[in-house]
């Protein structure tokens, strides 16, 4: 008997050794899954088959991107129009008119609905400086105005918000910091070109691209630049971070990595044509450029491990999921998923003819939401009971 449980006991531990040898061997792994999109994570993988959930008609869509929170979605239409629908079924739950049209995707929190807007140019034949924007926050239950502050030059690309401030950059090249509860302008930094680019927050420091192609790193709660980087094109896209170092591309069609401990460039490699996006996932650096083609990088030295050309220029950010990305060729008829291993096609969801716009896909509630031209698409993962089209979101069949 004691031979058998002596046996046991050496058997027992040396799996137990092999299993923490397993787990330390591949915890680079594990960690890596961080940086991916949470889709895979509520049970949504894009290389697995969808069906349409639900879609929401609408002629009025624009290139700007909807924004989701608490099971409702905000989507910007032309003429400053937002409809808020029901994440699960579509349904409208209300429609607010603002003035003028929007100028910056919005976002949203669990507080309300954030946008920016223009209203009209400034008239300069007369050299008079009249306000044409406007930052606005509306209920996130009746898309009533909370509160509105008017700007000399409205805010463009996209918001960004931390729990108690909102930012943004303007046509005017300044950055703003506002109070998310009261509109309340916290401080103002005055750059020499406008802002296009969709802004960053990580770890209390706002990274935002300008049109004459400079980085800002700026500390959230002063204004004040921690460092600037410039390069010879407009930054137009997102930043990726990682291990304080700032990846980043521009229309000058090169891929950017900065180390913010030593200050400097770590590499830079070209791709065909203006750089619309950049994206860190698990297997390395996605990115996309006007020529059509997606790249993936690896992180380290910007070496290629592979590229995709797809039927149409990218302007819409890509979608990633610890296996795929998902992208939306500008015009195109279809979204096209890729493999983040070898590039290889895996999936595509069609969204009509010429059905693409610049707006970006978003996951929510398990369903991945695409506007098109035609409105809005919820696509579900397929199930025994699901159908492949259900009723729309006003409740008709199509």
């Amino acid at each position: 008997m004691s031979e058998k449980i002596q046996t046991y006991t050496y058997r027992h531990i040396l799996r137990t050794l092999c299993l923490f040898s397993a787990l330390f061997m591949f915890s680079p792994l594990i960690q890596s899954k961080s940086h991916d999109d949470k889709a895979s994570e509520k049970g949504l993988t894009f290389s697995s088959p969808l069906t349409i959930r639900w879609q929401f008609d609408s002629k009025n869509t624009t290139s700007l991107s909807p924004t989701s929170n608490n099971g409702h979605l905000y989507l910007p239409l032309t003429s400053g129009e937002i409809v808020s629908l029901n994440v699960s079924n579509g349904q409208l739950l209300w429609r607010t008119e603002i003035g003028g049209d929007f100028s910056a995707s919005p976002i949203s929190d669990e507080r309300g609905v954030y946008l920016a807007s223009r209203n009209g140019d400034p008239d300069n034949s007369r050299q008079i400086l009249r306000s044409t924007g406007a930052i606005r926050a509306l209920s996130q239950s009746t898309g009533i105005t909370l509160w509105m502050r008017t700007l000399h030059f409205p805010i463009q690309g996209r918001l960004v918000s931390s729990t108690t401030k909102l930012f943004g950059g303007s046509a005017d090249g300044r950055v703003y910091a506002f109070n998310k509860a009261t509109g309340e302008i916290l401080w103002v930094l005055h750059h020499t070109s406008a802002f296009t680019s969709h802004p960053t927050l990580q770890d209390r420091r706002l990274y935002i691209g300008s049109e004459d192609g400079t980085l800002l790193a700026i500390d959230e709660s002063t204004g004040a630049i921690v460092w600037r980087y410039r390069t010879r094109g407009a930054l137009r896209g997102t930043v990726a971070i990682a291990d304080n170092i700032i990846y980043f591309g521009s229309t000058d069609g090169y891929v950017y990595a900065f180390s913010e401990i030593s200050g400097r460039l770590l590499w830079r490699r070209r791709t065909g044509a203006a750089v619309q996006a950049v994206v860190l996932t698990g297997s390395g650096i996605v990115a996309t450029s006007l020529d059509n083609f997606v790249y993936l990088l690896s992180p380290r030295r910007g070496e290629l491990i592979w590229k995709r050309q797809l039927a149409g220029r990218i302007a819409a950010l890509p979608l990633i999921d610890t296996r795929s990305a998902l992208f939306a060729p500008l015009g195109g008829d279809a979204c096209i998923v890729l493999s983040l291993r070898d590039g290889k096609q895996l999936n595509t969801l069609p969204v009509g003819e010429e059905g693409n716009t610049g707006a970006t896909p978003l996951v929510a509630d398990n369903l991945l939401l695409i506007p098109t031209r035609r409105g809005l698409t919820a696509f579900a993962p397929s199930s025994s009971d699901s159908s492949p089209l259900l009723p729309t979101a006003r409740g008709l069949p199509r």
